[in-house]
Order: C-alpha cells, then structure tokens, then sequence
C-alpha cells in the first residue's frame, strides 16, 4: 500500500513532464506547417545529401 505513495507522486510527475515537453514544441513553433511536412516526405530528390566518393582506378 505504500507503494502508491511513492508511485503517484511520481506519475504525476511525468505527466507534467510530459505536458511540459508538448508546450515547448507547440511554442517553438514544430507544428507550423503540417502540409508542407506530409508534402515534403515524398520528394527523396530534394533531400541533401553527403557527395558520393570519388571512383577512382587502381593502376598496376
């Protein structure tokens, strides 16, 4: 039964921590262009990438 004393106050706990965490993305602005992002996944060519190495021949 004690155990309820140390897990409530604990679940609360997370729960603002949970609450919290979704108030700073909703205010820094994560959530601005919902369209734009689902638009956005389906161009892979748009995506920057590293270069690819150089091919280059071994001369024997």
């Amino acid at each position: 039964m004690t155990i309820i004393f140390i897990l409530a106050p604990f679940s609360l706990f997370l729960a603002l921590l949970g609450l919290g965490a979704f108030w700073w993305t909703l205010r820094s602005g994560q959530y601005e262009d919902p369209q734009g992002d689902a638009a956005r996944i389906l161009y892979d060519h748009l995506e920057e990438g590293p270069p690819a190495p150089p091919v280059t021949a071994h001369k024997s």
